[in-house]
């Protein structure tokens, strides 16, 4: 890069750092100014514009911070107290976020549920919760109501109308008052008190519960509102779930503190995707990974460069998508970050660099309390030196990403509702002996430039033939096969073979062809990484958020009698063929020369 270039780009860095920083720079956790507050601040200063439009229903700030109010006034009547937990079980709409924003204001916390959860995982939820109230409307209620027996006793208020021993929520809501709760409701409150109860996405096993306190919903909120630059004339497309940080605080952090509006979908539509975004005028939309996938296998349509976007944000977007979504549909710039809503490390590719999460710059390595250690794939564990200490990775070397615990609310571990979940993620003695670190999970790289690439979660990552195999690179690869819409790659057991081999879940279209899969693998991965094994699906199993789940498939493994689903080999030396018992058991007694 030349000189001038990079000066600009240095410049450019820095004032989106500083613009950032200095949203979030005065959060404290002692501080007694909560979350409420500043949305009461924003309230305040744009009143009368609009704050949501949810399926052809605008509300003002104003309006808005009423609704919320009733929800303040309806817990009080409900002599639901400070500290107490309120389980919501929705999906997207209005009264979301002005439930547990009304609460907030009487220091109740309010534990978000993922909507589309049923039976087991769902009483594990609202068990772990603590939350003897639950909120429900017409799409959740029935689910809810069948595992009630399961759960300690608790009053379920419904938005529908009230059956079944049912209390009506919305009655309820129509008599509370609007006005403000007094403040002396939350008098000895400090950011460090817990706002919400956020579940993770559940893709290894049963949902943990994430502690977010005041400051740490101030953190997305705030930071959010300064890494995108929104103004009071955006407009910002919000499809993601709100019971995920994501959709549920970065985005409504960006528009609502800005004075901008928030234009809420029930659910994701790539049908309809950019008809609605050009139809609201929006200027702004939040993604996770997948969505934008779902987004170029489309086929072209009017509304595709037909719209306003200036600025799409959000996490997981790998290159080749993040250049079709340039390319294709021009939306200005992509601001990719990395973050997890229980770690304390937090990432902004303020330079926009195809495929990064991020740069952190070498005059800035103080600033930040982000390092990349060394890691053994195979163990599972930190790789540590004569001294017991761990080892930063050089430049091009793979490791798993850390963040330095402090006392500094950016840089805080608040954690897990379990006690014991939440000392799993913490590495003691990384750089020195007392020191701790959280540790995220996933594994990136750092070029010469200073720039970070995420690589793969740990335990996608696999080792085979004594190399280390990246699932996210692999699916790359798949996917730039005709046909191939999309791809789950992961590591399956084989007897009598060491480590674990490549195996993916494909959807495909009617070009795709499995006999030349193998000589395209050969082109584009190393051997050690080509799959053994593919099954096709009509469709792959994702949470909420659009993430991956691989623990049912790793335990299915290659076996056609364990899935209802076209599965290949790859013979050593030949093309792929369809799976057999005759496979299956050749397999099993080493019969193939891995």
């Amino acid at each position: 890069m030349r000189l001038v270039a990079r000066i600009r780009r240095e410049i450019a860095f820095l004032r989106n750092l500083n613009r950032t920083l200095a949203r979030v720079r005065s959060i404290s956790k002692s501080s007694h100014n909560l979350a409420c507050d500043d949305f009461e601040a924003a309230v305040a200063e744009h009143r009368d514009r609009p704050a949501i439009t949810f399926e052809g229903v605008t509300l003002t700030y104003g309006e808005f911070d009423q609704l919320a109010n009733r929800y303040a006034s309806w817990a009080r009547s409900q002599n639901i107290l400070r500290g107490a937990t309120v389980a919501l079980v929705m999906p997207n709409r209005i009264d979301y976020a002005a439930a547990w924003l009304g609460l907030s204001k009487v220091g109740v916390t309010t534990a978000l549920i993922n909507n589309q959860l049923t039976g087991g995982v769902l009483t594990h939820c609202l068990k772990l919760s603590g939350a003897k109230h639950i909120l429900v409307d017409e799409e959740t209620e029935d689910a809810v109501e069948a595992v009630r027996a399961s759960l300690d006793p608790t009053i379920i208020w419904t938005l529908a109308p009230a059956r079944g021993g049912h209390r009506d929520l919305s009655n309820a809501l129509r008599s509370a008052s609007s006005l403000p709760p007094d403040r002396a409701t939350r008098q000895g409150m400090t950011a460090a008190d817990t706002a919400l109860f956020i579940f993770t996405s559940g893709t290894t096993g049963l949902p943990k519960a994430a502690r977010i306190t005041h400051a740490r919903l101030q953190l997305y909120m705030r930071g959010f509102a300064g890494a995108t630059d929104a103004r009071e004339t955006d407009s910002i497309y919000l499809t993601l779930p709100l019971y995920h940080a994501t959709g549920g605080l970065c985005g409504l952090g960006a528009a609502w503190l800005n004075g901008g509006r928030v234009v809420l979908k029930r659910r994701f539509s790539a049908s309809q995707f950019w008809s609605d975004i050009a139809a609201e005028n929006c200027t702004m939309f939040v993604y996770i990974g997948e969505l934008c996938r779902y987004l170029v296998n489309q086929p072209p349509g009017s509304h595709d460069q037909g719209h306003k976007i200036r600025l799409i944000f959000g996490n997981g977007l790998r290159a080749d998508v993040w250049q079709q979504m340039l390319d294709r549909f021009g939306v200005g710039k992509v601001l990719e970050f990395y973050g997890s809503t229980e770690g304390n490390v937090s990432l902004f590719n303020f330079d926009h660099r195809v495929g990064a999460v991020a740069r952190l710059p070498k005059y800035l390595r103080n600033s930040f309390n982000v390092r990349l250690i060394r890691f053994d794939v195979e163990s599972e564990r930190p790789v540590r030196g004569p001294d017991g200490l761990c080892i930063e990775t050089l430049d091009g070397e793979v490791g798993e990403c850390v963040g330095k615990i402090s006392d500094d609310a950016r840089y805080s571990y608040t954690g897990y509702a379990d006690k014991a979940a939440s000392e799993k993620k913490i590495l003691h003695d990384v750089f020195e002996k007392g020191d701790a670190f959280f540790a995220t999970g996933d594994l990136m790289r750092r070029d010469g430039e200073q720039y970070l690439y995420f690589v793969d979660r740990i335990g996608d990552t696999f080792r085979w033939k004594g190399e280390n195999v990246s699932t996210g690179e692999v699916a790359v690869a798949l996917s730039t096969y005709p046909g191939v819409k999309e791809a789950n790659v992961y590591g399956v057991a084989v007897p009598h073979a060491e480590g674990r081999a490549g195996m993916a879940l494909l959807v495909v279209g009617e070009e795709f062809d499995i006999a030349g899969l193998a000589a395209h693998l050969d082109g584009a991965l190393p051997a050690y990484a080509q799959p053994l094994f593919v099954r096709l699906a009509p469709q792959i199993e994702t949470t909420g958020t659009f993430k991956y789940r691989k623990v049912d498939l790793v335990d299915a493994g290659y076996d056609p009698a364990l899935a209802k689903a076209p599965t290949f080999f790859r013979v050593p030396g030949k093309g792929f063929v369809r799976v057999t018992k005759v496979t299956v058991a050749k397999l099993a007694e080493g019969g193939y020369r891995l």
